[in-house]
């Protein structure tokens, strides 16, 4: 059973075309939830950095920082809170890594301005 926070590999279905691409991803079900569901939420992360300062919906994970070497990751990231998707949790293939707590923080925060919950 996956974690809130956990930095996973996945394989996300395409919108369209009916295929298929293994990404990246942070589960940000909550853990009550990861243990009923065969389904679980997930927050996809990429490579492409240039809206992390800008926009309130990602954050930079940078492995090369105390936060960020837990994370499994080998490039700085941002994880895109505003780019969820709910899987079915058999199309997580592994478990890359883990959110440290300060980062978890960020996480939150992330979520809730892609919710506009704040």
């Amino acid at each position: 059973m996956n974690q809130r926070g956990d930095v996973v590999l996945v394989t996300i279905p395409y919108a369209t075309n009916g295929g298929c691409e293994d990404l990246r991803a942070v589960v940000v079900q909550c853990n009550r939830l990861n243990v009923k569901l065969a389904t679980t939420i997930v927050a996809t992360i990429t490579t492409n950095i240039a809206r992390v300062a800008s926009e309130p919906t990602q954050f930079l994970v940078d492995p090369a920082t105390p936060d960020g070497k837990t994370s499994g990751l080998f490039l700085a990231s941002a994880v895109k809170c505003e780019n969820l998707f709910t899987i079915s949790s058999m199309r997580i293939q592994k478990t890359i890594g883990r959110l440290s707590d300060p980062l978890l923080v960020k996480l939150e925060a992330s979520l809730k301005a892609a919710l506009e919950l704040q």
